[in-house]
């Protein structure tokens, strides 16, 4: 398929990121006009009702720096995952958005678990490890492109840390992987290149030696 039809703006392109940005910052604003604190709606692990968190979570923070760090991201990686996966985007943004929750709640420590971190960190693994397995050159520009701006993330899959949820980092970043190699034969693909045998080519043979044959063929033909 032409590239120009495979990576084309749609109203996704812009839509999705801009409404993703809006809500975190909106539920941030109604917290702080209102004087709420939704810390617990976060995932709580291991806790039935700490569950509710896996739908609600990415859209609570409890700062204004941690809403800026995850807002630039979040953005960035949206755009390019409708962008470039146009084809897989909502699913691999549905089921990653769930996975990751879920999988936060089954291992992580006790305590709320908020932000829109690990969705990042979802879309982070997705993009950088498909574009290296499917080895298409524009794809494998983005992954680049995408560890250039982001890479130092990943040493926050780790408890380097305090206070910060490395386990929602770590299942973000698995997740993506999967859903990367579970995607792998969608969406766009490594161009094949079939070469076809001209003239040129049937002058020599199969070990590169010259067949003059070809020519007295040729000009036999042209008498003919």
């Amino acid at each position: 398929m032409d590239d120009s039809k495979t990576f084309k703006y749609s109203r996704g392109t812009i839509v999705i990121p801009f409404m993703a940005v809006f809500s975190i910052w909106l539920v941030f604003w109604v917290e702080m006009k209102f004087g709420l604190n939704f810390t617990r709606y976060g995932i709580l692990p291991q806790y039935l009702s700490g569950l509710k968190g896996v739908l609600f979570s990415p859209f609570i923070h409890s700062s204004t720096s941690h809403l800026i760090n995850n807002s630039i991201p979040l953005a960035v990686l949206l755009w390019s995952l409708f962008f470039f996966y146009r084809e897989l985007a909502f699913k691999t943004l549905a089921f990653g958005f769930l996975l990751t929750g879920l999988l936060t709640w089954s291992f992580a420590r006790e305590s709320y678990h908020i932000g829109a971190s690990g969705v990042v960190y979802m879309l982070f693994s997705f993009v950088f490890f498909s574009g290296l397995i499917r080895k298409h050159y524009r794809l494998v520009a983005l992954s680049l492109a995408v560890v250039f701006l982001y890479g130092g993330m990943i040493w926050y899959v780790f408890p380097i840390k305090t206070g910060m949820s490395w386990e929602g980092h770590l299942s973000g970043f698995i997740v993506g992987l999967v859903l990367a190699i579970m995607y792998r034969r969608k969406g766009p693909q490594k161009k094949e290149f079939v070469f076809t045998q001209t003239k040129f080519d049937l002058m020599f043979d199969e070990n590169g030696n010259y067949n003059p044959e070809v020519l007295v063929d040729e000009e036999s033909e042209e008498k003919l």
